[in-house]
């Protein structure tokens, strides 16, 4: 026997063993739909006793090994079933002579057979016939399950002859000799007629009775035989025939023993022993046996349980009889599957290791040269008894082996199907599943270098099948999961493969359908590249939204009648957790900030890399990057465009590495840190973009209140320079523009710089005049250059707020702010400032010491005066004649009105007027003719109360008037000797009060111009009246007038000096008050 059956276990030795073959040519679907149907009738009960008659079925078996029917009488084909087409009458001698031939085959151990015969139809099909059975075709054949059972009952009447006859003690025949097919040559000459010839021959039949009584269902009638027959074939020491005793006598305690069957077939064995009530037997199946007056079933008088193994010493007996076999080359088939037989039995008393034992015997038993398909199924049969036993790296090391052996060289069309699906197979085995996300929990499992190898040979089978899209998934795997344990030369043999594969199918991420039902799930680049951190960015500053305040404010919910819920604090509390506190806003771009790192030894390109959402439309925009080698963490933005507004949850990203397209999921990547992936879109707003005639500034805005500068201009001006701002607004947006504010705010106004210009002057133009407030400074400490040369600084911001389209519907608003920063270079200082009284009441001197702090040439000059060269860190003096002012007559400022109650800071907004006017008024300004700048110059600071006085204009107004003309500065009133002169004084009241009346006395004199005045001039100058004049009172904005005359009697330059006279009236009032000027009058000859 040289075909070994791999499906054999110990409970076949009581089956029949029926061979079904189709005769003829039989479709091979019609052909296995009536083997199905004759395979369902695998056991019957014998009627009238508690015996059941199991089947063995088989579509192909080898006629060598019917050979060896007398040595095991279960490897004896009994039956023979035959299914043939036969469709017209003149073919039915032919077909049926073709069933002859068949029978033939087996016809020395057949017991009986059956033709079924489909498409016939006629007279040969109404004649009674016991061997065949005709159907019209396939579909009506009801009754094939009855034949069957018909035809099991002949094989059990002659099986039931045939041990009768063989147990029946027959002292006077001869017992034949037994023999294997190997044997018959070596029994030639021996003596017949010796004890211990007949021995062998009583212990082999006895054997032999055994099989019979074990097919027939009598257990413990083959018991008692088998152990007959161990201890005749023992005492002669015919050790193959002793084995199969042994073997026997295991196969009868394991049937004992486990009813439930060792070979894990679907039917358990449900009718061994005496479990079951002959009743109960009897109603298994309709057309039970009945033993046609045959003596019924005296198991239980002949021999009792204590004949049965236990289970331990069914081990030691199968090992017994292996090795037994074992002296047997041409035992080897019988050998093998007594090896198998006992590992299925092992492997149900859980005794793997001396299942292994059995197992590791039957791989180095040597039979003859396999063919290939033999190997491949001796292989796949130890895989599954590994298996079986709980080895399962071991089983699918031969399942491996299997799987080669379908690709060996010797194979003209290599199976690489079959390889590919027993490789499959093996994956269990070596603790790889091809769930990527089995990898990504806990710590690697199973050997790393036999699994990549593992892969490899499955890359490089679907590449032999012609199914591309499989070897990218199966490489993608291998570099997604075992990307830790290749080396970098293995990483970039890798990623060249995938990218040559790739080339012709991209990876996807659609799961692949296998045939067998297995789905590969797709391989997501998880590490490639690594992502160990993702941030959701807000919007710029520019375009972040915000909330207009609602009376009840921002955080106050007002769909509760409650002020506080704990329900609903905790709702907010888990939000929170999920939730960011900024918002995106429909239709412009967002972006998602991820670090992620390379652990390739090479650049990674990664193309077509975006965001993957939900919750909202949302356009991704993807990117390409390159990293370099081992790159360390690299920040990476992705940015989208939400298209409608609502709840959106950044869900992971997608890439394209190596033409394998991946979408990465957060929930799946490990160790990943992120502060949240939830986000509220809000509704459409409109989106400002400002651009400004200065140059944008490196340096950026702080405010105090935490908010950000979107756009920051800085510019660099002298003290007192002027630069116009123009700034232009431009919606670049898709939403109209509906509400716009402008506000302003000074940052900062160190060191006592200030800005002219704030708030806005016309929309959107700007002038910014910065202005420093010069302080006193002592001559000693005005040589000190670092007091002038200190560079300061302005900021200032403008924020517009602005809204439109849905967006202002819902109540949201932007604001977009312009940070000025101005650094303020030293022009000019005034270090000292005092005043001369001029020779008008109405005028006086101003003197201003001007240092040029800048390191430039320079010119001052003011509008009634030439300009002043002022060399490089050089002071001098300059003198201005001014008119004095007349501060009384500004007009109320606001603060005055009522809103500054401080008399303090009344007097502070007094003195600042003042000082404007002063300064508008004396306009000096600076230039710096290399530069071609120039700007203003400034007095405000210095002018002390005292200066202030000097240039003020007296509320009582004086004019002196010799014959109608004014007198004042140095003019000089001529008239001659002997005329009268009219004098006339004039009083203007500005002063918000009533004043007068007043006595004013005139008095003449000279000035010898050596520091001595003459007043006695009683003989040269004579009053035309009184010398004294009296002044009503005048009322505020009021005006009055006196009038008087002189008259010279000689010629020469004579002063009036109008004198007031003290009374209660006059000491009321300032001495400043009454200010007027000097009269000059010059008396000349009479004309003739």
């Amino acid at each position: 026997m040289s075909v070994p059956d791999y499906m054999q276990c110990a409970e076949d030795h009581q089956t029949l063993l029926v061979v079904v073959q189709p005769v003829g040519i039989v479709s091979e679907e019609n052909f296995f739909r009536i083997y199905k149907r004759i395979c369902s009738v695998s056991q019957i009960s014998v009627r009238d006793s508690q015996r059941v008659l199991y089947i063995r079925y088989r579509h192909h078996y080898p006629p060598e090994n019917n050979e060896w029917g007398d040595f095991q009488t279960h490897r004896k084909v009994v039956g023979l079933i035959t299914i043939t087409d036969c469709f017209s009458a003149k073919d039915w001698p032919q077909t049926f002579e073709k069933f002859h031939v068949q029978k033939e085959i087996y016809g020395s151990t057949l017991y009986d057979s059956r033709l079924f015969v489909f498409g016939l139809q006629g007279e040969i099909v109404e004649q009674p016939r016991t061997d065949v059975a005709f159907y019209p075709n396939y579909e009506d054949c009801q009754t094939v399950e009855k034949r069957i059972e018909d035809f099991i009952e002949s094989l059990f009447i002659v099986l039931e002859s045939k041990r009768l006859d063989r147990a029946t003690d027959k002292s006077g025949d001869k017992i034949p000799l037994l023999c294997v097919p190997f044997e018959k040559k070596d029994f030639v000459g021996l003596d017949t007629d010796s004890r211990h010839y007949k021995k062998r021959c009583q212990g082999r039949m006895r054997k032999h009775v055994g099989d019979l009584c074990l097919q027939a269902g009598m257990l413990q009638d083959s018991l008692v035989h088998y152990h007959m027959s161990v201890e005749l074939l023992r005492s002669v020491n015919d050790f193959l025939w002793l084995g199969a005793a042994l073997e026997g006598l295991c196969s009868a305690s394991v049937i004992y023993h486990y009813p439930g069957g060792t070979g894990g077939k679907s039917g358990a064995r449900r009718f061994q022993g005496s479990t079951l009530p002959a009743e109960a037997a009897n109603r298994h199946r309709p057309g039970a046996l009945t033993t046609n007056g045959i003596n019924p079933d005296t198991s239980t008088e002949i021999g009792r349980a204590k004949n049965c193994l236990s289970p331990e010493d069914i081990i030691d007996k199968y090992k017994e009889a292996i090795s037994y076999y074992s002296k047997y080359k041409n035992a080897g088939v019988i050998e093998l599957e007594a090896c198998i037989k006992a590992v299925r039995v092992l492997a149900i008393q859980k005794r793997s290791m001396e299942a292994s034992e059995f197992l590791q015997n039957a791989v180095y038993i040597n039979l003859r040269q396999l063919s290939e398909e033999e190997k491949i199924q001796r292989y796949s049969i130890l895989s599954e008894l590994y298996e079986l036993i709980g080895f399962h790296r071991k089983s699918a090391f031969f399942k491996r082996v299997a799987a080669m052996q379908c690709v060996a060289p010797s194979i003209a069309e290599p199976g690489w199907r079959a390889c590919y699906k027993l490789l499959l197979e093996t994956l269990p085995g070596y603790s790889l599943s091809l769930d990527p996300k089995d990898f990504s929990r806990g710590t690697h499992r199973g050997w790393a270098a036999v699994q990549m190898r593992l892969l490899h040979e499955l890359v490089y089978a679907s590449r032999r099948m012609g199914n591309p899209a499989l070897s990218v998934r199966h490489l993608s795997f291998l570099l997604q999961t075992m990307l830790d344990f290749l080396s970098d030369q293995e990483k970039k043999d890798v990623a060249q493969s995938l990218e040559n594969y790739t080339s012709k199918c991209p990876g996807t991420m659609e799961p692949i359908a296998l045939p067998g039902g297995l789905t590969l799930p797709p391989v997501p680049f998880t590490k490639l590249p690594i992502v160990r951190h993702v941030k959701l960015l807000n919007l710029p500053a520019s375009l972040r939204p915000h909330k207009m305040k609602s009376l009840l404010g921002q955080n106050v919910s007002t769909k509760s009648p409650f002020i506080y819920s704990p329900i609903i604090a905790h709702n907010r509390g888990e939000e929170r957790n999920k939730k960011i506190d900024f918002q995106w806003v429909q239709g412009d771009v967002c972006e998602v900030q991820l670090m992620v790192y390379n652990p390739m030894p090479f650049e990674l390109r990664v193309e077509n890399m975006g965001l993957l959402t939900s919750g909202v439309e949302f356009e991704s925009l993807p990117a390409a990057l390159s990293l370099p080698a081992e790159s360390g963490l690299y920040p990476v933005t992705l940015v989208g465009v939400p298209q409608t507004t609502g709840t959106i949850t950044v869900n992971g990203y997608h890439t394209t590495v190596f033409g394998v397209f991946s979408d990465c999921l957060l929930d799946n990547l490990p160790g990943i840190k992120t502060s949240g992936s939830t986000v509220e879109v809000i509704p459409a707003l409109p989106r400002l973009q400002i651009s400004t005639s200065l140059p944008r500034s490196a340096h950026s805005l702080q405010p105090s209140s935490g908010d950000e500068i979107s756009t920051n201009v800085s510019v660099q001006l002298y003290n007192g320079e002027s630069q116009q701002l123009i700034i232009k607004l431009e919606n670049i947006g898709m939403e109209p523009l509906e509400k716009l504010e402008v506000t302003s705010k000074v940052l900062t106004t160190k060191d006592g710089i200030s800005v002219s210009g704030f708030p806005l002057s016309s929309p959107f133009r700007q002038v910014v005049r910065p202005r420093v407030e010069g302080k006193p400074v002592n001559p000693p400490e005005s040589n000190k250059a670092g007091d002038y040369s200190h560079v300061k600084t302005l900021e200032a911001v403008l924020n517009f707020k602005y809204s439109g389209g849905p967006g202002h519907t819902e109540g949201y608003y932007r604001n977009l702010s312009l940070g000025l920063h101005v650094e303020v270079e030293p022009s000019v200082f005034f270090t000292r400032v005092s005043t001369l009284p001029a020779t008008s009441t109405r005028q006086c001197h101003l003197l201003l010491d001007v240092f040029n702090s800048t390191e430039h040439e320079l010119t001052v000059s003011t509008r009634s005066s030439e300009a002043l060269i002022l060399h490089a860190g050089e002071c001098q003096r300059m003198a201005i004649q001014v008119d004095k002012f007349n501060f009384e007559s500004f007009p109320e400022s606001p603060g005055e009105k009522g809103q500054f109650a401080n008399p303090k800071q009344l007097e502070e907004e007094r003195r600042e007027a003042r000082g404007l006017e002063i300064h508008s008024k004396l306009g000096i300004c600076w230039r710096i003719p290399s530069l071609k700048r120039s700007g203003e110059a400034s007095v405000e600071g210095l002018l002390n109360q005292l200066v202030l006085e000097h240039l003020q204009l007296a509320p009582l107004q004086w004019d002196v008037l010799v014959d109608g003309q004014p007198c004042d500065r140095e003019a000089v009133a001529a008239c001659q000797v002997g005329d009268p002169v009219r004098l006339e004084v004039r009083l203007t009241n500005r002063s918000p009060r009533s004043v007068g009346p007043f006595a004013l006395t005139v008095v003449p004199f000279q000035d010898h111009q050596n520091g001595v005045h003459n007043y006695d001039l009683h003989d040269t100058v004579s009053f035309v009246g009184s010398s004294t004049f009296y002044l009503d009172a005048v009322q505020p904005s009021g005006q009055s007038a006196c009038l008087g005359a002189l008259l010279f009697l000689y010629t020469g330059d004579f002063f009036l000096h109008i004198r007031f006279h003290e009374d209660s009236t006059s000491k009321e009032l300032p001495p400043s008050w009454f200010c007027l000027p000097s009269v000059h009058v010059c008396a000349l000859e009479a004309q003739a």
